[in-house]
């Protein structure tokens, strides 16, 4: 059934209200509400279905600037479920505002099920998924009619803003969850723009990156200047000959593999990225993708990147399916496979016909194990927080950030770090062959369930990359061990002769402090695994929680900090850690924490809440 979208209500203090507009009745459907506030945009009201699409009125036709809108819908229709409408904004053509920078000529504002308006935190991972963007969040907060008033938009560039309520509602409740502040005179233009030639609003670098969301075919050079890199900045086998050109084969082929695994959104970009880079520094890649990409989709393209070549290479089959369930807490096996595969397009040597016999073994035994899904862990780790959910109430946090580490009703006493240690052990435990079932889980963990354990972070990074001003405020720290201190205990921080001993030293001192309990900070590089191994050996013997804080700080940041700190480390001493560094992927600690250059955590992996890895 086709639904138009209801006109949304002014603003009491919306200047661009006509004598034809509805305005807002009043503010209390919104009052005491948590409420999100986005740009609203100068288009046309869209809404797609699985099968078609219209304008606002439902019998609307042909127009040239809805071609574009047309093909986007036959890319992403089939991830609309039946009974599902998706409800946006088509920009290709100006009409009274001319926009340079646009992520996509089609923005979602609204997802609807039948008559009930999703939440929008939903609505945001829904329509990500299917490769589209959302407009940008201007506000958000508990209903504040002040700080609305407040805000001002640039009426040369921006329609106005939208209000809606957070949580979801019924369609019958639309004017009084809903509103809009609109520019006084917003029509500026003496020719209504649907009689007037297709002028396309201008696309920004991002569009690349939301086209190859969408399913759309890649384009090398523009994912290139999407990321702020050149054909210069490939390495391995895709520089070698034209760098584009071989660059060019593996993304076509990472992408015909994503299209027949299903992939979207930001797992067939993912995928599609580390197919493009798979020859660059994993350690380089990380820090360099957080501004284009974020730091979720940063990390995952950057581990893509290293991950595959695991699949290259020969591997009992005896372990083959512990191996695999281990790959699948750090990575899609799905998209790993499909990349680790198509960076050998084009080459037909002995060494990439054998990689390509192991790979195509390797997924064969993913398919039998059922790891070849988006999420084949989602059952497991559903069943086990509803299980912990269920024995007894805690305190809700924030999802996996520190002060409030993996959030959730869950554990015995309420503590949310209690339940990360039991989907963390549970998850080794399902990989061993040990337990298949959430049920199994449950009881497996029993020992883990009443958080009576300690704690160990160990901070992860180059010098400089804010390690040990994280350590230090870091809420509910009882103890910090930093190399550097006991360095500068014996003298110097940077005499590095007697590093054995400061090792030997700083490891006792661990020992003693976990075995007392409590939170403990292991505050030194740790730069590499066998590094890190001595730090979790010590985890183990007192049983431990252990969280990676890895710091992923660009080195261009880490060089302008390094000459401005107190106790600078000569600039060849940087070079070579930034060569050594090599960030653990998830699940070689319980948890990892991904900290950014202002020294935040900005993604989680291996908490039991939050979203799904």
């Amino acid at each position: 059934m086709r639904v138009h979208y209801p006109r949304t209500p002014h603003l009491p203090w919306s200047p661009g209200a006509t004598s034809d507009d509805v305005r807002a009745g009043g503010l209390a459907g919104l009052v005491g509400r948590e409420v999100v506030v986005t740009e609203k945009l100068d288009g046309e009201n869209t809404t797609m279905y699985p099968d078609g699409l219209h304008a606002r009125s439902l019998d609307s036709g042909h127009h040239p600037s809805r071609a574009w809108v047309k093909a986007l819908h036959g890319r992403i229709a089939r991830a609309i479920p039946p009974g599902w409408r998706v409800c946006g904004e088509n920009l290709h053509a100006r009409h009274s505002i001319g926009y340079r920078d646009l992520e996509s000529w089609f923005y979602a504002f609204s997802v609807w099920d039948g008559d009930h308006c999703l939440d929008w935190d939903r609505t945001v991972r829904f329509t990500r998924r299917l490769g589209v963007p959302v407009p940008r969040v201007l506000w958000r907060g508990t209903f504040d009619e002040r700080a609305l008033r407040a805000l001002r938009p640039d009426t040369s560039r921006q329609e106005g803003y939208v209000v809606r309520t957070v949580e979801g509602f019924r369609r019958e409740e639309f004017a009084h969850r809903v509103a809009k502040w609109v520019r006084p005179g917003h029509v500026q233009t003496d020719q209504h723009w649907m009689l007037a030639p297709v002028v396309e609003n201008g696309l920004g670098p991002a569009a690349a990156l939301w086209e190859v969301r969408s399913g759309a075919g890649p384009d090398v050079s523009a994912l290139l200047t999407a990321m702020g890199m050149t054909t210069g900045d490939l390495r391995g086998p895709a520089a070698a000959g034209p760098a584009a050109e071989r660059a060019g084969a593996a993304v076509a082929d990472a992408s015909a593999r994503l299209d027949l695994l299903g992939r979207s959104g930001d797992a067939r970009l993912a995928g599609v990225l580390a197919a493009l880079l798979h020859g660059t520094h994993r350690a380089w890649l990380a820090p360099r993708l957080v501004a284009p990409l974020g730091m979720p989709l940063a990390r995952r393209v950057a581990d893509l990147v290293e991950l595959h070549a695991v699949l290259h290479r020969r591997f009992p089959d005896e372990a083959r399916r512990t191996g695999l369930v281990r790959l699948a807490v750090a990575a899609d096996l799905g998209v790993l496979h499909a990349v680790a595969a198509a960076v050998l397009a084009g080459r037909d040597d002995g060494d990439a016909a054998e990689a390509r016999e192991q790979v195509d073994w390797s997924e064969l035994h993913a398919e039998e194990a059922g790891l070849l899904g988006e999420a084949p862990l989602r059952p497991l780790r559903a069943g086990l927080r509803r299980a912990l959910r269920g024995r007894a109430p805690g305190a809700a946090g924030e999802e996996g950030r520190p002060g409030a580490v993996g959030a959730g009703q869950t554990g015995e006493e309420g503590d949310p770090e209690a339940a990360d240690r039991c989907w963390a052990e549970a998850r080794e435990a399902y990989a061993l062959g040990r337990i298949a079932t959430a049920e199994e889980a449950l009881a497996f963990s029993w020992r883990w369930r009443s958080g009576d354990f300690p704690r160990l972070v160990i901070t992860v990074g180059p010098s400089g990359s804010g390690k040990s001003t994280f350590a230090r405020n870091l809420p509910g720290t009882d103890a910090v061990v930093s190399l550097d201190d006991l360095r500068q205990a014996r003298g110097s921080r940077a005499d590095q002769r007697a590093n054995p001993e400061i090792l030997r030293e700083g490891l006792h001192r661990l020992d003693t402090l976990l075995a007392g309990g409590g939170t403990v900070v292991w505050d030194a590089t740790a730069l590499n695994k066998h590094q890190r191994s001595l730090v979790h050996a010590v985890a183990r013997r007192r049983d431990a929680l252990t969280t990676h804080a890895v710091m992923l700080v660009p080195d261009d940041v880490l060089t302008r900090r390094n000459a401005d700190r107190a106790h600078r480390v000569p600039p060849e001493v940087l070079t070579a850690q930034l060569h050594r560094f090599s960030p653990p992927y998830p699940g070689e600690a319980h948890r990892t924490w991904y900290i950014g250059s202002e020294g935040d955590v900005r993604d989680v992996a291996g908490a039991l809440d939050g979203e799904e890895e």
